[in-house]
């Protein structure tokens, strides 16, 4: 750990550094439409993350689902230099933001007790936008306590939670959902009625059951029935797809399929966090590990999670080679801190690669959509959706051909890149699976 792992606390600090100049309006439901979102990812949804996604058009961010009673136990702390605001457990930091992600950060949080979100929220609500309440992790990590996915088969837990959350937070806080489907639509739009009778401002459908995992298609074509009974509803509230989107351009076939108001990226991104722009990045061990590795240690993040992240990373090959790109895949596999890398991602400052993200925020004016919107698309008719979910013109699908094998890898299963086994990391840093 750096000399920076516990800096001086906001009451002593004679400023917090880097505050975000712009103002923003309060979070509504009409934020959390027409863009692409990072979906919550435990590990993978690190600070430098969320930031490069944010720098490259994502609208909102999620952070990590975060455990209520883990953070009860923190202490919040504001580093003096970079204003990364950490909240530190016993021996790491539990949760860290950033104030310049404030107004686009939605808090994930692992709750299976009313009183204790509570707490849990009130703990963080200074420094993000929103709350969103896990309903759909089926990781044991989640659902031993009756969190994640549990709540599907406990709708009267589900929305008292949801309920005490809204009537807790203040209004321009606001409350949000994250669910997978039911077995049957019916369940499904029983549930999803009760949840946005809750107040919330948005919900978040992952497109697949609980028992189903990554390996297999989301089953997108549900979701249309879904969208247009929540609109049916009157009450405004944002519907998310999430499952199987590859970026930019693929979102505008989930959009097509589902009528979707938004659409959440999760594997793309942890793959490619460039992935929501229209033009992402290629090459990644030449124009984008080296900086994610640099803003990491501005930002003190903990080795082991900019590590986790650096390995997952993969894209598109232009103009590099594999041979060429092989010395820096095996040196941070091998890297057991910062300075085992310093030799590949130097210079070692980081500061550019925060400026340019404080730049890249600041060119949104003071609103929540990125510089390059997402693109209007019709909704397809139902007669030009196959039963599969995708639709008949070939020309539209043919965009996700590329990354299907991304799509459809298991999530939890060891990434091997350029031939090199990976091996596991342990869950410190920024690892929230706190249990």
């Amino acid at each position: 750990m750096s000399r920076r792992s516990h800096p001086s606390s906001p009451d002593s600090s004679p400023r917090e550094a880097k505050r975000q100049k712009l103002e923003y309006a309060p979070l509504t439901a009409d934020d959390y439409k027409n863009g692409l979102m990072l979906a919550p990812m435990v590990r993978s949804g690190a600070l430098p993350t969320r930031l490069y996604a944010l720098k490259h058009g994502a609208k909102l961010v999620w952070g990590p689902e975060t455990v209520d009673k883990a953070i009860l136990h923190t202490t919040r702390v504001v580093d003096p230099v970079t204003g990364v605001v950490a909240y530190h457990g016993k021996s790491k930091p539990i949760f860290t933001c950033h104030p310049v992600e404030r107004p686009f950060l939605i808090y994930q949080l692992g709750s299976a007790d009313p009183a204790l979100a509570v707490q849990a929220a009130k703990m963080v609500q200074q420094d993000v936008a929103g709350f969103d309440l896990n309903c759909g992790c089926p990781k044991p990590f989640s659902t031993h306590a009756g969190m994640g996915a549990a709540l599907l088969s406990n709708p009267d837990l589900l929305c008292s939670i949801l309920t005490a959350l809204r009537e807790a937070m203040p209004p321009e806080i606001t409350v949000s959902a994250k669910i997978r489907l039911l077995p049957s639509q019916e369940e499904t739009l029983k549930l999803v009625e009760r949840i946005v009778d809750t107040g919330i401002s948005c919900l978040t459908v992952h497109c697949r059951t609980r028992n189903m995992r990554m390996r297999e298609k989301a089953t997108i074509g549900r979701l249309r029935e879904i969208v247009e009974f929540v609109e049916r509803m009157g009450k405004g509230v944002a519907v998310i797809e999430n499952g199987d989107c590859l970026g930019y351009e693929d979102s505008k076939r989930v959009r097509q399929v589902t009528g979707a108001h938004s659409v959440m990226i999760a594997t793309a991104a942890e793959a490619n966090p460039t992935c929501f722009s229209p033009t992402p990045l290629k090459d990644l061990e030449m124009t984008f590990v080296p900086g994610y590795i640099r803003l990491g240690k501005y930002l003190n993040n903990h080795w082991t999670s900019t590590k986790f992240c650096a390995t997952q990373f993969q894209g598109a090959h232009d103009k590099a080679r594999r041979s060429d790109l092989k010395t820096l895949r095996e040196a941070i596999v091998h890297a057991k801190s910062y300075e085992d890398i310093e030799a590949h991602v130097a210079p070692w400052t980081g500061e550019q690669e925060f400026a340019e993200i404080v730049e890249a925020i600041e060119k949104r004016g003071g609103q929540r959509a990125p510089p390059i919107p997402l693109e209007d698309v019709v909704v397809a008719p139902l007669d030009a959706i196959q039963d599969n979910g995708e639709l008949k013109d070939v020309t539209t699908t043919e965009l996700m051909v590329p990354s299907l094998e991304l799509a459809n890898k298991e999530a939890t299963s060891p990434p091997s890149l350029l031939g090199l086994e990976i091996p596991p990391i342990s869950n410190s840093g920024e690892a929230i699976a706190v249990q």
